[in-house]
């Protein structure tokens, strides 16, 4: 493959102009297939530099583009690399124009790879709001988009909102390796779940390093089921007027019991894995609890580093003695103020998730030893 100029091929909206790329690596793909192009968006230098990794990590060059593509994109497949910073519906917008400027430009395959996937809590009817997930997948389907590659999905369930394939891919190998190459004697370890919801993926960790599990339970997590979702609306209160004869039971108010851990974590390590950690007060009020129960050391897991608001601050106060996040979530900042932020690179399954897509090769390869609880 001839290599790419990757000068005039940017993309912007209306805000202002991001720092520009150049690269230009030969491509060793298979060639005797229709070409294909990886395209990385501009909301972010974060996105540019896990778009570089990745890029590096499949052998292929990287253009950076703008609204107009100035080479021809006919009949290849497109791949788009965008993370999701702060201005998340910034990003958006800038996926979804640049999807559809390439579907009018008459790509092949045009297909995302957005490693965390936005809006990915909103994925069920609570009160009187809307499903935001399935609205995002039907306007990604919408601006052209034909595959998404992404990873550890909030809900699996999510990718039935989608009327194309998408690769939910697993960054569970990477912090498994993460906990037997990085903590000192991992052996005396113990997998917590933070509440009743978490259980299954710390089932999954525990049994692939043998160790004992334990499951926190009570007041102190507040777990997704337990939010507001209309179950209690209208008010418990009995109508003033209605049908003759119509009497609907009284709704009672869930009352959650004191907090308890099951499982013995005195003298052990503990390893709280999640799959997003955005507002850490839970995990700051889990730790405490552990650390009155006799855990030693408390380290937090998880895929997706959202850490808003103050959650550096309350990580580095905190009894918390290490978070490990991957790389799909831009969190430079927040690892400049809290040292016990660590990152894991994960654009090693990304990039092979794209040679092997482009080759039409099987995927089965990327879950080996991955189940489903992941």
């Amino acid at each position: 493959m001839p290599k790419s100029r990757a000068g005039p091929h940017k993309f912007s909206l209306s805000h202002p102009q991001t720092p520009k790329l150049s690269y230009g690596y030969k491509s060793t793909m298979n060639v005797g297939r229709s070409g294909y192009r990886v395209f990385s968006a501009n909301s972010t230098p974060a996105c540019t530099e896990l778009a570089k990794k990745i890029t590096d990590g499949c052998a292929c060059s990287l253009t950076e583009t703008r609204v107009d593509v100035k080479e021809s994109v006919r009949g290849q497949d497109i791949f788009i690399i965008q993370t999701m910073p702060r201005d998340v519906n910034t990003a958006i917008m800038e996926l979804l124009v640049m999807a559809y400027a390439l579907k009018t430009s008459c790509a092949k395959n045009i297909i995302g790879v957005i490693p965390y996937f936005p809006y990915s809590k909103q994925c069920k009817m609570r009160k009187r709001g809307s499903i935001v997930c399935k609205l995002l997948a039907a306007m990604l389907a919408k601006a052209g988009l034909t595959h998404i590659i992404t990873m550890d999905l909030h809900q699996k369930e999510i990718q039935g909102f989608f009327s194309f394939p998408v690769d939910n891919l697993r960054a569970s190998p990477f912090l498994l390796q993460y906990i037997q190459e990085e903590i000192p004697d991992y052996r005396n370890a113990i997998i917590v779940a933070k509440s009743p919801s978490a259980a299954k993926r710390a089932q999954s960790y525990a049994e692939r390093l043998r160790l004992g599990l334990a499951v926190m339970h009570g007041e102190a997590q507040c777990a997704e089921s337990d939010m507001a979702d209309g179950r209690h609306s209208p008010p418990a209160f009995r109508p003033s007027c209605g049908p003759p004869g119509l009497e609907l039971p009284l709704m009672m108010a869930k009352e959650k019991p004191p907090i308890t851990v099951v499982g013995d974590v005195g003298g052990r390590i503990a390893i709280i894995v999640d799959d997003i950690i955005d507002d850490v007060a839970d995990f700051v009020a889990a730790a405490e609890i552990l650390k009155e129960r006799g855990a030693y050391k408390i380290y937090i897991m998880a895929t997706h580093g959202l850490l808003s608001a103050d959650a550096p601050r309350l990580i580095e106060e905190s009894a918390i003695d290490e978070v490990v996040v991957t790389n799909t979530v831009p969190h430079e900042v927040q690892k400049l103020q809290c040292p016990k932020i660590k990152t894991v690179d994960v654009s090693m399954i990304l990039a092979e998730a794209i040679r092997r897509i482009h080759n039409g090769e099987s995927m089965a390869y990327l879950f080996r030893n991955v189940t489903v609880d992941d």
